[in-house]
């Protein structure tokens, strides 16, 4: 270890590795079942939940990739370890399924123009081992979930629980084929699956977007944040406050504070560290301790120098 006191950016998630790699085997299996199911039966909403299943199946290798590097230490070169690499993860998974849903929403179009017959026993034999398997899988990781949190978990639950509802709508779709003869319903339940891949991959691309701009976490109001440390006794201004996020339950804070400069500033620093631990569980913390009068801060500052 190059540092001999630094906290261990590291995540070791054994429940989430293992919920993964069942689930990733599963989905990779079936996802070449529903392809040629697909391509069989040539039903545009089989096809639809095999391309979702599909892009699951990348989004799932990413995320385990992203797993095993969060369990490598920080060095030299990478001082936060490797744990944002699980939301580059997550933001390329979101990303690959909006275009996926464009994709879909395309072809449904084009077969509302131009309906094309299936073979409707093949098409619900398939999905009906859809919903078996998607079901299987959605209670593998929610119950990973309810004992460790993780971003790349919490979108692979959120794709399973959207191809429960794919295999639900292409099951539906084939019924309604079997008694109406219309084919219409085809693309019109592919597009429903579309939208609810493209709802699912935005609110990832969302959520990692903001992670990977270091924005403040949805959890955190910055100003009660900095209105908690102003009311520690010997602070007398809280300022360059930044709290983001390194991966989605490693936090960091950095602010820099104006003192009284009669007050022990090491017992300013503990008290604003006990406190952010305590009411935030904060617990990677760096604050400056200034005052005015070594610490030019322009204007700013001459307000608290006129205090003397």
């Amino acid at each position: 270890m190059y540092d001999f006191h630094h906290l261990p950016h590291i995540k070791v998630q054994t429940t989430s590795k293992k919920a993964l790699w069942t689930t990733l085997l599963l989905t990779a299996f079936f996802t070449i079942v529903e392809v040629i199911g697909g391509i069989l039966s040539n039903s545009l909403a089989l096809l639809s939940d095999s391309a979702h299943m599909a892009s699951d199946v990348i989004a799932l290798g990413l995320s385990m990739i992203a797993l095993y590097l969060a369990s490598r230490p920080p060095n030299k070169k990478f001082t936060f370890g490797y744990l944002r690499f699980e939301i580059i993860a997550s933001f390329l998974n979101g990303l690959a399924l909006v275009v996926i849903a464009v994709g879909i929403f395309v072809e449904g179009i084009r077969r509302f123009i131009h309906p094309e017959s299936i073979q409707f026993s093949f098409m619900l034999t398939i999905a009906t081992i859809g919903f078996i398997v998607n079901l299987v899988l959605t209670i593998v990781l929610s119950r990973s979930m309810k004992e460790e949190e993780n971003l790349n978990v919490k979108s692979a639950l959120w794709h399973f629980i959207g191809d429960l509802l794919s295999s639900i709508g292409v099951i539906i779709s084939a019924i309604l084929i079997y008694f109406t003869k219309l084919y219409i319903f085809d693309p019109l339940i592919s597009i429903v699956i579309g939208a609810i891949i493209f709802i699912g991959g935005a609110k990832i691309v969302r959520e990692s977007y903001f992670i990977l701009m270091d924005a403040v976490p949805h959890q955190f109001d910055i100003e009660r944040i900095r209105s908690d440390i102003l009311s520690i006794e010997g602070v007398e201004d809280v300022h360059e406050l930044h709290i983001w996020a390194i991966s989605t339950d490693h936090y960091s804070l950095t602010t820099h504070v104006l003192i009284n400069e009669h007050i022990e500033p090491f017992r300013i620093v503990l008290a604003i560290n006990e406190m952010l631990k305590e009411r935030y569980n904060l617990s990677h913390v760096t604050v400056q301790v200034e005052h005015p009068s070594i610490h030019p801060h322009g204007e700013y500052g001459k307000q608290f120098l006129d205090k003397k």
